[in-house]
């Protein structure tokens, strides 16, 4: 049987996209649901040494994960152009403020708290800024856990979930209404500036960020099918 070309390098471009996507979201898992229950509870010295020698090889994966993910849902969208409805683009959106959370306020902020515990290992003194930057790194890894439950939610059902997201964007009738469009958008942005600048909320504890995930994908779906 004949493999056609452009059909191969679609899913090639696919395999890419879930390869890289499980290796970010899998990374940011571990760091919300197992690494940061564990420095709940352990000594300040193994602490330390998890943040010294761990962490950096975890934050690799983890930012470039981010970014092949990116870059190939970039091409992947453009290979579908037309054919892309509300369902993946709103997960796109999710997905963008994520890479972005990402590579401008979770690994810059996390280089200032590896930064000051090598010091500290040094016999130094520790970094004011740490503890700030820490915080501000952890808001932002919460929202992206938040935002990963419908982001993963609506990716898989701009291909498999019927209704009024399916449809694609460039349909004349049938799709997501305008208000529908611009509310789901207003609720997404506002989580996002929470990351920048707010509180952890009901996202402090595991099963808070879980919810709250759950919750803003039910609230959005049934936005898109009821308005």
């Amino acid at each position: 049987m004949d493999l056609e070309i452009g059909n191969f390098v679609n899913y090639l471009f696919r395999w890419i996209h879930f390869f890289a996507g499980v290796t970010w979201i899998g990374v940011l898992y571990y760091f919300n649901f197992i690494q940061g229950e564990f420095f709940k509870e352990a000594e300040a010295g193994v602490k330390s040494a998890v943040i010294s020698k761990l962490v950096p090889k975890a934050l690799w994966w983890f930012r470039y994960g981010a970014l092949l993910t990116f870059l190939s849902g970039l091409a992947l969208a453009g290979y579908l152009a037309d054919a892309v409805n509300y369902y993946i683009t709103i997960a796109m959106i999710m997905g963008t403020f994520m890479f972005l959370n990402v590579w401008l306020i979770i690994w810059p902020a996390q280089k200032i708290v590896i930064a000051s515990t090598d010091q500290v290992i040094a016999g130094g003194e520790a970094d004011p800024a740490a503890a700030g930057a820490l915080a501000k790194a952890g808001l932002a890894s919460r929202t992206n856990t938040l935002f990963s439950l419908p982001m993963l939610f609506f990716m898989g059902a701009s291909g498999h979930l019927l209704g009024a997201g399916r449809v694609p964007m460039s349909a004349d009738v049938g799709g997501v209404s305008m208000l529908a469009m611009i509310l789901t958008l207003l609720i997404v942005l506002g989580i996002e500036a929470n990351a920048i600048k707010g509180k952890q909320g009901p996202m402090t504890s595991v099963v808070g960020v879980i919810h709250s995930g759950i919750g803003l994908g039910v609230i959005l779906l049934l936005i898109m099918e009821l308005l």
